[in-house]
């Protein structure tokens, strides 16, 4: 993954984007319904503040943090999502928080040596790579804010850091389906919004994914169908990537289904 210097910087300029989105909404705006069934946007904008809560206090106060874990017995999206409704109270409260929780992870995190980890969900893991997971939270979220608001999102090259997170967690797809990952590495050609061409895994690989990397973005966090997509495959296995890809941990859940925003597209 390259360009983790920049990564706390973007993680804030991303937040600040999908921040224009809600800024302005009227009350009733915040209670519309969001592709993801059952949450609003009161529910996208409150489990950001949520997640950002847990990344700030995870690298500020690493006991504190492991106390706010739920049980092992307890399922971890269950566990997210009944928080999540703690930070439900007016839209002005809910948009507080979560500008005062992104202020704190990113600083929190920003702190970190960079040759140290921090204590997450599942394993440690360095604070780079824990930015890089906020930004994949933003994105998604943010489409689903900007879904529910039928508005059209500008993308910027700052999405790299999306990109290499899916390539480092590839595997994330096959594991929430119980399902063994095939040993065989992808090579991943990927355009930036910019134009710029992103390459991840060997030059030599046989199997590859080609495409804009935005979306691959929204395939990775399941906002869009494969068929919605300009994104490509050569080889079985590749292929097969294309239909499980997903860049965070947990059930799949049923995505989006083909055609589903047609009608917001140009």
């Amino acid at each position: 993954m390259n360009d983790l210097q920049y990564v706390f910087q973007d993680l804030a300029a991303e937040s600040r984007e999908v921040d224009k989105l809600v800024a302005d909404l009227g009350e009733a705006q915040w209670d519309l319904p969001t592709p993801a069934v059952g949450w609003t946007i009161a529910h996208q904008i409150a489990h950001l503040a949520f997640i950002f809560h847990l990344a700030g206090t995870a690298a500020a106060d690493p006991a504190e943090f492991k106390e706010m874990l739920p049980a092992a017995d307890q399922d971890l999206a269950a566990a997210v999502n009944a928080k999540v409704e703690e930070y439900l109270d007016q839209p002005a409260e809910v948009l507080a928080r979560w500008r005062a929780e992104r202020t704190f992870a990113v600083e929190a995190l920003a702190a970190v040596p960079g040759n140290q980890t921090v204590p997450w969900l599942v394993r440690p893991l360095p604070p780079a790579v824990l930015a890089c997971a906020g930004i994949m939270e933003l994105f998604g979220h943010g489409q689903d804010i900007a879904d529910a608001l039928e508005v059209r999102r500008e993308y910027t090259d700052r999405i790299k850091h999306l990109v290499g997170f899916v390539v480092l967690v590839w595997e994330f797809g096959y594991q929430a389906r119980g399902l063994t990952p095939p040993d065989v590495q992808f090579r991943y050609e990927l355009t930036a919004p910019s134009g710029q061409v992103w390459e991840f895994g060997p030059a030599d690989a046989e199997q590859r994914i080609t495409g804009p990397a935005v979306d691959f973005c929204l395939l990775a966090t399941r906002r869009r169908h494969r068929d919605d997509l300009a994104v490509k495959a050569v080889g079985a296995d590749a292929d097969r990537w294309l239909d499980l890809a997903q860049a965070y941990r947990g059930p799949a859940g049923p995505g989006r289904f083909s055609g589903q925003f047609a009608h917001l597209e140009p």
